[in-house]
């Protein structure tokens, strides 16, 4: 059997427990405890004396709950089995945690179910190192950070999750805002998760809940996106919303027509004429009858202008309205007597005084 006359830990910072290798002591053995450390010893499955930071001198004087087991029969220097975990009490911030699954969660202002997510971390240290080794390490030779996030991990993701969700349900407050309220939901859910760790000698130095936030892809997101463009796009247009989305389709409309689609010209059309009318409506309603008499008057000449005429001049063939006597360009006298004639080319019926066809586009004499 080795005997151990020099005891001393020093690795890295994520370790929160580390077991000494061997087990062969001494009466006088040094014990060399680092600042922000503690040695406990452990006999028989039991922890049984702390040593805190320093020099010390394995002794009955430091050690007496060890002394009273240990069976020396040759005098102090007799080598006795005993075990040495060394403890880190520094604080630890770099503990970080996450909902691995989002969390299905209606959100009661736009009621649709949206998958939140959640991280942060916090910061930890040992303030009890015999409840820290008794509890929790057990005979494994080191524990360290990660093995805390490991055995917490189902103890935080459920206070968490539950946290979260009935924040939302509860204040009735939408996934999308609650971002608002991190620093208040953080120090709440420091004090609902401290209970679970200080039993085990751990004190919660912060928490923080860096993120709450969705999958930017998922469906559901998507949606409740779109709708939240149109609610914005609704108050900012306010009464003329319908208006606006009317001239939209007409853009939509004349992009399909400008790329041959013929079922869209005609849908532009007629979406064009709609705006027409609305687009008067509202002038007349910001105008007055003033509008209203021109808009008379416009459709008075539109008539006339746009009636077939059946006279033309028997000069330069000009057609004339309805009853003239002569021609307002060459003076020359009005035909009234006109008669239709038929098409060299193909037959179809013209009129009498028609250069081409219509229907075929051949020359008549």
């Amino acid at each position: 059997m080795n005997i151990i006359d020099r005891v001393k830990y020093e690795g890295p910072s994520d370790v929160f427990a580390w077991r000494w290798p061997h087990d062969s002591l001494v009466w006088g053995t040094q014990v060399i405890v680092n600042q922000a450390q503690q040695a406990v010893f452990y006999k028989n499955g039991k922890a049984l004396d702390v040593l805190e930071p320093g020099r010390h001198t394995l002794k009955t004087a430091n050690i007496p709950l060890l002394e009273h087991i240990v069976n020396i029969p040759f005098g102090n220097e007799t080598p006795f089995a005993a075990e040495v975990y060394f403890v880190n009490t520094a604080v630890n911030l770099a503990m970080k945690w996450g909902t691995q699954e989002p969390i299905p969660v209606l959100d009661p202002v736009y009621k649709v179910f949206v998958p939140v997510r959640a991280f942060g971390q916090f910061g930890m240290r040992i303030n009890d190192a015999k409840k820290f080794v008794t509890e929790l390490v057990g005979t494994v030779d080191e524990f360290d950070a990660e093995q805390v996030c490991d055995y917490f991990r189902g103890h935080l993701m459920s206070r968490i999750k539950d946290f979260i969700a009935a924040k939302i349900v509860n204040d009735g407050m939408s996934v999308l805002t609650i971002s608002t309220q991190l620093n208040e939901m953080s120090a709440t859910l420091k004090h609902d998760i401290s209970e679970e760790f200080t039993r085990f000698g751990i004190e919660i130095v912060n928490f923080y809940l860096s993120s709450i936030n969705v999958p930017q892809d998922d469906e559901s997101v998507v949606s409740l996106k779109a709708m939240l463009a149109k609610k914005a796009e609704f108050e900012l247009y306010g009464e003329h919303y319908n208006t606006v989305k009317t001239f939209d389709v007409a853009e939509q409309a004349a992009s399909n027509e400008s790329e041959g689609n013929v079922a869209g010209a005609g849908v532009g059309m007629g979406v064009g004429m709609g705006i027409g009318n609305q687009m008067m409506n509202m002038s007349a309603d910001m105008m007055g009858t003033g509008i209203k008499s021109s808009d008379a008057q416009h459709k008075t000449v539109f008539n006339q202008t746009t009636q077939d005429s059946t006279v033309s001049c028997s000069s330069c063939q000009q057609s004339l309205p309805e009853g003239a006597k002569f021609c307002s360009d060459c003076g020359g006298k009005a035909n009234t007597e006109q008669k239709n004639k038929f098409c060299i080319g193909c037959g179809n019926e013209i009129p009498a005084l028609a250069k081409f066809c219509s229907n075929c586009g051949t020359k008549q004499p």
